[in-house]
């Protein structure tokens, strides 16, 4: 597995030798949920703008969420920039090398803390994702469902990760583990054919390695209708207001938004937005938006008004900005699809 991992690894900017542990940090934190195609998109900038882990620890929240927008699970940009204040407050700016003092720090859950501990800083310590869990199954020829699999996988990491050590190959055993899973042992078709372990496998000899692991059911998503109005003052400016610091999308920037639960429509959508005066007519745009437990109809409506003080009311953080300023605020990915025509 190390052997394969050091020829077939992918190139990817956080993969550098030796590794950056505060790079390191960063890239575990974003592709917490989220595909590398798209951590590719930010990772770059992100580590530019805050080069270091004292920059990212003394940088305002609001710049943090800005720099992450179009990352979406918006919890791990603030998870990150608590870790690193901590190890700043805590650790003297150096990330901890110890499995138990990477879980000590926010949004370092056993996986990302073991990740760190492994990979960086060459810790006899196991790591089980999806992929990792994936791989160990098909091998095993395990039909576990979801939630058993994962305890199993914890517990036949742990003895791979310290014979990995004892061998000195478990940063490249490890990430070789991860690799395999995400680009070979995929889960809808694996291609045995290109597989360093392919001859191990006890899935793929008994021809069951399309139906390990078992399918997890699928949870009904709730629905979520978003009435959004956007208004422009007539001189380039777009009114934007910032969400409350709690729930979905929390601390992030839109256009006036009223949610429902999709029951009805929502009448006296200007009032109940603060838009005093302002003829809010029918939507011009609606789009669905899929997130983990929701489905998002957004419902748009464009609206030009002569007067702009009036708009800025009391109980709403309100601004108006230009096209240019909003780009750089902290959006949700379908806010910035409404004010700025980005998908």
């Amino acid at each position: 597995m190390a052997r394969w991992f050091g020829a077939a690894a992918r190139a990817l900017p956080w993969r550098t030798w030796p590794r950056d542990p505060y790079r390191s940090l960063v890239s575990e934190l974003m592709l917490q949920q989220t595909q590398v195609s798209r951590v590719l998109e930010k990772f770059d900038a992100f580590v530019a703008r805050f080069p270091t882990v004292r920059e990212l620890a003394r940088a305002d929240e609001r710049d943090v969420l800005a720099a992450w927008s179009g990352l979406g699970y918006y919890r791990r940009a603030r998870l990150l920039h608590a870790a690193a204040r901590a190890i700043v407050e805590t650790h003297g700016g150096h990330v901890p090398r110890e499995l138990g003092a990477l879980m000590s720090l926010p949004g370092l859950g056993r996986y990302t803390a073991g990740a760190i501990a492994s990979i960086v800083f060459g810790r006899p310590a196991p790591i089980v994702d999806g992929n990792v869990t994936r791989v160990l199954l098909r091998v095993s020829a395990k039909p576990l469902a979801t939630d058993e699999a994962m305890g199993w996988a914890w517990k036949r990491s742990e003895g791979l990760a310290t014979l990995a050590h004892e061998r000195g190959v478990v940063a490249a055993f490890n990430e070789g583990l991860m690799e395999l899973g995400a680009t070979i042992c995929t889960p809808g078709g694996p291609r045995c054919g290109s597989c360093p372990v392919a001859e191990l496998c006890a899935a793929r000899a008994r021809g069951e390695q399309g139906s390990i692991p078992k399918p997890k059911a699928k949870a009904k998503r709730k629905t979520l209708v978003c009435e959004v109005v956007v208004v422009g003052d007539g001189a380039g400016r777009l009114l934007v207001e910032r969400r409350g610091v709690g729930g979905m999308w929390g601390g992030l920037w839109q256009a006036p938004t009223h949610e429902h639960a999709g029951d009805s429509r929502a009448r006296g959508l200007g009032r109940l937005l603060g838009l005093a005066g302002v003829r809010v007519g029918k939507a011009t745009l609606e789009f669905v938006h899929i997130t983990t437990h929701r489905r998002v109809l957004f419902r748009v409506r464009r609206v030009v008004v002569g007067g702009a003080s009036g708009l800025l009311v009391a109980g709403r953080e309100r601004r108006w900005a230009t096209r240019e300023e909003v780009a750089e605020l902290a959006l949700s990915n379908p806010q910035r699809r409404i004010l700025l025509g980005e998908d």
